[in-house]
């Protein structure tokens, strides 16, 4: 930390200051303070103990010590203080105990535990907290490990590992839900360590201290498919062949028994290695994890500007979520797709992609989802029914792993809750129609359609260039028809191709006609009617109401006014109502000045247009069943 805070605690960079007093009565900088959680509670200076004073006060710095560096609510401290029924006097209790632990912890009364607007902070650094130490040397040991220095990777796996004393807050855990789910957290970070500390000291060619160590982890956590791999190499390296032979058939019984699966390809490989008698290679520099992505486009047209933003938010390890927007058809799924491919190499864990939202536009259960990633990745974890819980064991299981996610056609925020991974070096590609506001901190990319160059480019490999150049203003009115949207543009290039024989202007004039486009647009049920259903059935009553009557406008283009007029509302209301379909991807925002700028602009400067299919199918809804417009 370079803040006010680090330059008051351990004042001047100035090395003729001492930074521990001289003695007892001596003056000079505190002593650095020694936080010591991964066993129990412990605080020191100078290796001299600190009274953290009575039960309630330590589960107050437990709870403070679950996140440091980090807000905890008055609410959440008073939940695990007092988990049934809180006393009249919680509130004046807590600033009592928090007064308390600031004379011990921070005597000289230079801010490192606050009060903020999200409750009470606990300012600690790596050096003086033994989980943050255990996470820096985990980090640095990933970077290692992905450098190529498996010897410096495993010597830092293992100091880090060296910090753990006994089960984490094991003198007060079982008395507050927040640090049993804090522990079971802590548990599964240190699994995660162990995993790359084993395979990095295998990679060195010494397993022995992974073949003495590694059957008291499987002991807990015999279904770990990567522990069980590390384990079966370590006895096939130190010779104890039987052992691994044993080892592989009482996982894949369990496995069996269990879960019903088979091992995965790792798994499998240490075996068919064992059997060999072959000390298996494990790949260095190269991808080991699956690799479960759509085909990339070879016909991809454009982007550039959006590749290269969504390439370099994704370049930036432990950000947040990257968000693709945009309405149904305008090339989400391709260019997400794209980046996945473009970026695999960087994610040696695995790059899946998976749909949150079925054909028809009804959302996937979350259940249905996780387990898909999960079976994807080869994580053969149990997840808890409840949901939180679900995504605690799932971040846990992604923790400290280099995996890119796609999470595609996400319907709204909440369906993405228990998806999202930690922060760390797995990474989250999110596409979605909506612009999802809820999502917080997410770096977001919006699609527009094509210009109308690219959707020509695209548009003449489909069809052929010299049979576009033929016939180039005809060329151009197709595009424009279809929206310059890609998914559009290739449903018409498709036909087109098999009739070869049409004329592109008689082609033209029908996408032209409100009858007929939307049926030229269709191949079975993958036309571009079936993509505007999907984005149909996720919109809300009151926005469907909204677009029924938009449609009903005699001119796609339309000022404020003329909107409000036509629902019946006044500016405001007409306002919002807009704003609910731009949210939902339905609606363009309008050019020129900013929406939220209309009092100041007038209602009359600021115009909106509704997509030329969007509208046709809106009509076709109000018409009714088995009609078309």
């Amino acid at each position: 930390m370079t803040d006010t805070f680090t330059e008051r605690r351990n004042g001047p960079a100035d090395p003729g200051i001492p930074r521990e007093r001289a003695g007892a009565g001596g003056t000079g900088v505190l002593a650095p303070l020694r936080l010591s959680l991964l066993g129990p509670l412990r605080a020191s200076r100078n290796d001299l103990p600190l009274p953290l004073g009575p039960l309630k006060q330590r589960l107050v710095l437990a709870v403070l010590l679950t996140r440091p560096n980090t807000p905890v609510s008055l609410e959440e401290l008073t939940d695990a203080v007092w988990p049934d029924d809180p006393p009249r006097t919680a509130r004046k209790n807590l600033q009592v105990y928090v007064s308390a632990l600031r004379r011990v912890l921070d005597p000289d009364d230079l801010g490192r535990l606050r009060h903020g607007p999200g409750g009470y902070v606990l300012h600690l650094t790596a050096d003086e907290c033994d989980s943050l130490r255990f996470e820096e040397l985990a980090r640095r040991g990933d970077a290692e490990a992905r450098a190529g220095t498996p010897s410096r990777a495993a010597r830092l796996y293992r100091q880090a590992l060296d910090l753990w004393r006994h089960d984490p807050f094991s003198d007060l855990a079982a008395r507050a839900d927040v640090l049993r789910a804090a522990v079971e957290r802590q548990h599964a970070r240190r699994l995660a360590v162990y995993e790359a500390w084993a395979e990095a000291q295998l990679e060195t060619g010494e397993p022995a201290p992974v073949a003495d160590t590694v059957d008291e982890m499987v002991s807990r956590h015999p279904l770990r498919e990567r522990l069980r791999a590390a384990q079966l190499t370590a006895l096939h390296q130190v010779g104890r062949r039987t052992e691994a032979l044993a080892a592989y058939d009482e996982c894949r019984q369990q496995l069996s028994r269990e879960l019903g699966l088979e091992p995965g390809a790792a798994l499998q490989h240490a075996y068919r290695s064992l059997l060999e008698d072959a000390a298996p290679p494990r790949p260095r520099g190269g991808p080991t994890g699956s690799r479960l992505l759509p085909p990339d486009l070879a016909d991809f047209t454009g982007r550039t500007r959006e590749l290269e933003a969504v390439t370099a938010q994704l370049g930036r390890e432990g950000g947040p979520p990257v968000l693709l927007t945009g309405p149904a058809g305008v090339g989400k799924t391709a260019l997400a797709v794209r980046v996945a491919h473009h970026l695999a190499a960087r994610y040696p864990d695995g790059v899946v992609a998976t749909r949150l939202c079925a054909e028809d536009g009804s959302a996937r259960p979350w259940t249905s989802v996780l387990a898909e990633l999960a079976r994807s990745l080869g994580c053969t974890e149990r997840f808890p029914a409840d949901r939180e819980e679900a995504a605690t064991a799932w971040r846990s299981w992604l923790s400290g792993r280099r995996i890119l996610l796609l999470l595609d056609d996400v319907p709204d925020a909440a369906a993405l809750g228990p998806l999202l991974p930690p922060s760390g070096p797995t990474a989250a590609l999110v596409t979605s129609r909506s612009r999802l506001p809820c999502l917080e901190s997410a770096h977001r990319t919006e699609l527009p359609p094509l210009s109308a160059e690219e959707a020509l480019d695209l548009l003449g490999g489909i069809i052929g260039r010299t049979r576009l150049a033929a016939e180039y203003p005809a060329a151009a009115r197709i595009a424009t028809a279809t929206g310059l949207l890609p998914f559009a543009l290739r449903a018409g290039g498709n036909r087109l191709s098999v009739l070869r024989h049409m004329p592109l202007g008689q082609y033209a004039d029908r996408l032209e006609h409100p009858l007929e486009a939307l049926d030229e647009l269709a191949a079975g049920s993958l036309g571009v009617r079936a993509r505007l259903a999907g984005a149909w059935a996720r919109l809300t009553v009151p926005a469907r109401s909204t677009l029924h009557a938009l449609a009903a406008l005699p001119d796609p283009a339309f000022s404020l006014s003329t909107a409000a007029h036509a629902l019946g509302l006044d500016g405001r209301n007409a306002q919002r109502a807009l704003e609910d379909l731009i949210d939902a991807g339905v609606l363009a925002p309008p050019p020129g000045p900013d929406v939220a700028a209309h009092a100041a602009a007038g209602e009359e400067a600021v115009h909106y247009e509704l997509p030329w299919l969007t509208l046709l199918f809106a009509r076709e809804q109000a018409a009714g069943p088995g009609m078309r417009c």
